[in-house]
């Protein structure tokens, strides 16, 4: 095993760290969620007055990608230019506070641990800075090779430790009069975008001396863009930078010289000591650069050393002029040529071996990083097949938890109920459920799940680092599998849009094929799901227990957890439930939360603007976008948690809002829409993120998510939304855009009122009735994240800024959250609103409020067109009925048979019918002609209207032929019993005469008991002459159910809650009282009329008033003694709806709407069932027969 760390004193080393405040730090490592921490300085603008301070300043810049990282320093420093002349020339300015860069950088490396070493490489990477290769420790003359560090750098979609590019590497003997690092950066950059890659002496700082960076050893990278005009290199290369001189680093210059593929020597002084030189066995090529301006500069002096070491002459390169263009394009053109031969390739991981040749440490050396990359190893090694791995090593989250999710759903919508009674479908549902558990259980935990299990059990740091080399060997499995489908998922949307079902299935098989780190704790979800259906002291269960409390930790290690599934657009809430509620133990109830959530279109930045604001990063498998939406927790520091009143920020990421080539896929917009609606009610501050070019699909989101506030009975938070534009070229856009700022908000009232007015809630007028949004201070403009063409682009300084300035207003916002909640309420409420979003069923499926508002008021218009349809209909099929049992009443003699008269009237009723469809398609066609109320917005509905009236009239059409063929045979059956019935006595004493003609032959008295038997034998085959198949009985309660579901097929879930959740017959039998009103109402009417209960009364009275026009209804059909059917009960809804829309002053509520219906629909199913049972049994020949049985 490495020791990392030994201790010196009065060194150089800790005499640095103690000047910037990081001497405790040497030992006791910073770690990343220390770094992320929110604290005072988070936010805060005040100056730097200590060298102290500049560590956590340059920390706090560089995790905001900030390109200005490396400037902080010190206030005192920053004296006014004085021109003071000549007196003042001799006298240097005090150099005590000011520290060089690069010193900063190593001393910041040398005092964190692995994973902010990682963080802080990544970010450096994305300003274009030149990070740690070998870093040196001046102290114990210890160098390490950063491998670990340079781990998670991933360019052009390939992690750079694993690339085999050319690396040249640029060093200095003795004095050199050019600077190195300036030449450097010149190389790298494109005629037309300078960047300090390199720190050097023209810097802020970088004139200052260096205490502890020398024999450090950076490394950059050059990748070219594609375009010939732009790139200075054709292929990618690495160019590594050596600090100080080789002589005193021999170490570090042996392996530049074994692992590059050519070294650039620096050199001026002649004079120096060249035995650096002397017997260097290298791979390498060796290149000097000189320069033919110094004043030290010899030919001869060249010539020989040239000899000496044998250094091909073609290899020197000698500045001539003062001007560096020439000189820097003869270099350019030098490292072309190597990069096209070099055979000497090596990627950074290989370079460990060399590192370990030359006694170099290398950090992934340490055992804990060493044991968890095996166990790591272990689990992902054999994968070669993801769909195949995934089916046999997490079975769990496959087809069946798809289908208990839609399971779960169905059950709270009810969709596919058909005819069924709602409690038998329930039950069926209930039954599947358990099926589909059962077959979960039947799966045994697989061998990648228990050494996972196994993994997450570690220690705090080995577990850290089982992480994250998880991700790392997930990501690189899926770049190898997915690069291939990705390209020609691309193309597909790009060039074949029409492609529907290709762009589809592709989209599938990339979903198939994605296999991260959320794969594995997915599995861990569904196992303890699986888990909780068992009986309490199953083995199987206590042997799950343990794993919600690891996957709380895992949170507080400042990993991300999934909250919803995107696969299976659902939350496995007993899992999540167990693990919150861990967390909250863990952190010993001390759990208040802010919650801030980020929505946008795929691939709009979301991801990398929460990384900038937080410096967090949510784990995506790599090549796709996952679906659904993970939370991250960020600390905060203990001064701030009184201000911000919470103890920690929970950071939702939401991904897959849908881009607008998958939209088109299925018109069902209901997965974004139950996800946004779920999110955004979740937090307490909302960003939206929108790109310009698809800012259009953001506010349709917004819409349906504010109209299914409105539509939720009680959705608690008023979230703060906060829209952030991005991609904004011009600074000024604050100013410029006012404009389209207003007309944002003036759209989204539109849209609010919109949904408002469908839903009948007069009291919400505008948007920001629904969310706090304030046009001028919550929208933020933020400028496109490159500074030039990547992949050489850094990242732009004004959007570092932009991203800071917003990152206040947040901080502000969480200030004025009025709610104060931790994770067990965070919890109930997310149980609670998955549960409205779980029961809604109408409004998720539509692009935006309007298109649901205009679709809504067509619907309306429909539903009357057809009630009236079939209120036509029903008149003529009762006067048919009449008719038909009228025949032969008044006729003695029928010229025509019943079945003739039936034929006529089918005839008839087929000629009314296509009148009324005929009515319907051209109210329909009317309709569509108009110009107003957005009816374009439902043209594409408008088929969907056409084949409803058409399966109407079938549906019509087979009731009339139902009724009447029931009446015609109940005519005919009661026509045979009248023959009975007179031909009975004749018959009687014809079977009275054969029996005693019978009894005589046999010579016996006959018994009463025989006289029975012979009796009931001839009753018997009398009762068979009747051809009757007898009425069909029906659930009177399942017909009025469903006709109140159509009635409130378009309303909200808590409407659908109400109306699934009670029996409509146990409604009716119960009296009709209605709730007290909320003291908010009982206020206002004691104000207004001196009475808290005026509202109730008059309510209550409206609704006598309708239960009583119901009754008499009711009771006028009951007494006409026919039989029941459908239009009844709409009947009844129409005079529920008719009375209370007529009564504009007084507002019923939904509750109160939703149970006067259940209650009468329920009584008068009741009383139509008695109704309709009577009718059959008096309409039955052989029932009616059976009653004058005794007479005979």
């Amino acid at each position: 095993m490495v020791i990392f760390s030994f201790l010196s004193t009065g060194s150089c080393l800790m005499e640095l760290l103690s000047k910037a405040g990081l001497e405790d730090h040497y030992e006791n490592k910073l770690t990343l969620s220390t770094v992320l921490e929110i604290n005072a300085d988070t936010t805060s603008d005040e100056p730097l007055t200590t060298m102290q301070s500049l560590p956590g300043a340059f920390l706090k810049k560089l995790m905001m990608a900030n390109v200005n990282a490396r400037s902080v320093k010190c206030l005192t420093t920053e004296q006014e230019v004085s021109y003071c002349g000549v007196d003042n020339l001799d006298t240097d300015s005090d150099s005590s506070d000011v520290i060089n860069p690069l010193d900063l950088i190593t001393a910041l490396f040398l005092c964190s641990d692995g994973f902010l070493q990682q963080e802080m490489v990544q970010k450096m990477s994305m300003c274009q800075f030149a990070v740690p290769l070998l870093l040196p420790n001046c102290d114990t003359e210890h160098i390490t090779l950063m491998l670990w560090a340079l781990r998670d750098i991933t360019f052009v979609e390939e992690r750079i430790v694993l690339s085999d590019i050319p690396m040249v590497s640029f060093v200095r003997l003795g004095e050199s009069s050019l600077s190195k690092s300036q030449i450097l950066n010149k190389l790298l950059s494109n005629p037309q975008q300078y960047h300090d890659t390199f720190v050097h002496d023209d810097m802020e700082c970088g004139d200052v001396p260096r205490q502890i960076s020398d024999g450090l050893v950076e490394i950059s990278w050059y990748f070219p863009c594609g375009n010939r005009n732009i790139d200075t290199f054709t292929k990618p290369v690495s160019v590594a930078n050596l600090r100080g001189d080789i002589k005193s680093f021999e170490k570090q210059f042996s392996f530049l010289c074994q692992t590059s593929a050519a070294v650039y020597i620096f050199i001026d002084d002649f004079e120096a000591d060249f035995k650096v030189l002397e017997g260097k066995v290298t791979k390498t090529e060796l290149f000097l650069v000189v320069n033919s301006q110094n004043k030290t500069f010899r030919v001869d002096t060249l010539n020989k050393m040239i000899t000496n070491y044998s250094i091909n002459p073609t290899n020197v390169i000698v500045k001539k002029k003062k001007n560096d263009v020439q000189f820097v394009k003869t270099l350019q053109s030098s490292v072309g040529d190597i990069i096209e031969k070099s055979k000497n390739r090596l990627t950074i991981e290989n370079m460990a071996d060399v590192a370990h040749q030359f006694g170099i440490l290398v950090d992934e050396d340490r055992d804990e990083c060493q044991s968890a990359r095996k166990t790591a190893g272990d689990i992902t090694r054999n994968i070669t097949d993801t769909i195949q791995f995934k089916d046999e090593q997490l079975p769990l989250q496959g087809t069946i938890w798809k289908e208990l999710s839609q399971l779960e759903k169905e059950r709270c919508r009810l969709r596919k109920a058909g005819d069924q009674t709602i409690e038998l479908y329930k039950s069926s549902l209930k039954k599947d459920e358990e099926e589909l558990r059962k077959k979960q259980h039947k799966c045994d935990m697989s061998s990648a799940m228990t050494r996972f299990i196994s993994g997450m059990s570690k220690s705090g740091p080995e577990r850290s680092y089982f992480l994250k080399w998880m991700q790392i060997n997930l990501d690189n499995l899926s770049r190898k599998n997915m690069s291939g489908l990705r390209d020609r998922y691309k193309n597909l949307c790009q060039h074949s849009p029409e492609k529907k079902d290709d762009i589809k299935h592709l989209d599938k098989q990339l979903s198939d094929c994605s296999l991260g780190l959320e794969h594995f704790l997915r599995e861990l979800g569904q196992l303890y799901e699986a888990a909780c259906s068992l009986p309490e002291d199953s083995p199987k269960r206590k042997q799950m227990e343990h794993l919600p409390g690891l996957c709380a930790q895992m949170l507080l290690d400042g990993f991300p957890i999934e909250l919803v599934d995107g696969d299976a657009s659902n939350i496995p809430l007993k899992w999540i439930s167990a693990v919150l509620t861990q967390l909250h133990t863990l952190v010993q109830s001390n759990s208040k939360i802010r919650v801030v959530t980020v929505l946008g279109v795929q691939s709009t930045g979301k991801s990398t603007l929460l990384n900038t604001m937080f410096g967090v990063q949510f784990a995506v498998s790599s090549g796709r976008c996952t679906r659904g939406a993970f939370m991250l927790l960020i600390k905060v520091n203990k001064e701030l948690k009184e201000e911000l009143k919470c103890d920690f920020i929970m950071v939702i990421d939401t991904e897959g809002l849908k881009s607008p080539e998958l939209a088109q896929l299925d018109d069902s917009h209901e997965h974004d829409n139950e996800l946004a609606t779920l999110v955004i009610g979740l937090s307490d501050v909302t960003i939206i993120n929108i790109a310009m070019e698809n800012s259009t699909e953001m506010k349709d989101i917004l819409q349906i998510v504010v109209h299914a506030f409105i539509r939720m009975k009680e959705v608690g938070k008023k979230p703060i939304c906060n829209f952030v534009h991005q991609n904004v070229s011009d600074m000024s856009a604050h100013d410029n855009n006012m404009r389209d700022r207003k007309k944002l908000l003036e759209q989204l009232n539109e849209m609010t009122q919109a949904a408002a007015r469908m839903e009948k809630k007069e009291n919400i007028t505008k948007f920001t009735d629904v969310m706090e949004y304030d046009p001028d201070t919550s929208s933020c403009y933020i400028p496109g994240l490159w500074h030039g063409t990547p992949p050489m682009a850094p990242v732009n300084a004004g959007y570092s800024e932009a991203v800071y300035n917003f990152k206040k207003t947040l901080m502000k916002d969480f200030g004025k959250c009025q709610k104060n909640d931790d994770l067990t309420h965070f919890l109930k409420w997310t149980q609670s609103l998955w549960d409205a979003v779980k029961f809604e069923k109408f409004i998720f499926s539509f692009r935006n409020s309007l298109v649901a508002d205009a679709y809504s008021r067509l619907c309306s218009e429909y539903n009357g067109w057809e009630w009236a349809f079939q209120k036509e209909m029903y008149k003529w099929m009762v006067s048919a009925e009449t008719k038909m049992s009228n025949i032969g009443m008044s006729d003695q003699h029928p010229q025509r048979s019943i079945r003739d008269v039936l034929q006529d009237l089918m005839i008839e009723a087929s000629e009314k019918l296509s009148e009324g469809e005929k009515e319907i398609q051209d109210n329909l066609v009317k309709y569509f002609e108009k110009e107003d109320g957005h009816v374009n917005l439902v043209e594409k509905f408008k088929e969907d209207f056409v084949s409803s009236a058409k399966t109407l009239r079938k549906e019509i059409e087979n009731t009339v032929r139902n009724n009447l063929q029931g009446a015609v045979e109940i005519k005919e059956g009661m026509t045979e019993l009248n023959n009975i019935k007179s031909s009975q006595a004749s018959t009687m004493e014809k079977q009275v005469l054969t029996l005693l003609q019978i009894c005589k032959n046999k010579e016996s008295v006959l018994s009463d008991e025989a006289l029975s038997k012979e009796f009931e034998i001839m009753w018997r085959n009398t009762l068979s002459e009747i051809h009757f198949k007898g009425l069909q009985t029906r659930n009177v309660a399942q017909a009025a159910f469903l006709m109140l579901r159509d009635n409130l097929t378009m309303r909200g879930s808590h409407v659908n809650k109400m109306l699934f959740g009670n029996s409509l017959v146990d409604c009716g039998r119960k009296a009709f009282v209605l709730e007290s009103d909320s003291w908010w109402q009982q206020a206002k009417n004691t104000v207004k009329h001196w009475d808290p209960n005026h509202h109730r009364k008059k309510l209550q009275d409206i609704c006598d008033d309708i239960m009583r026009q119901c009754q008499e209804f009711v009771t006028q059909r009951v007494k006409s003694k026919c039989d029941y059917h459908d239009t009844h009960i709409k009947e009844l809804l129409s005079i529920i709806d008719k009375t209370l829309h007529q009564h504009t002053q007084v507002k019923a509520s939904e509750e109160c709407e939703v149970s006067l219906k259940q209650h009468i629909c329920g009584r008068a199913a009741i009383e139509f069932q008695k109704m309709h049972d009577d009718f059959i049994e008096v309409n039955d020949p052989r029932k009616c027969l059976e009653k004058s049985k005794n007479k005979y």
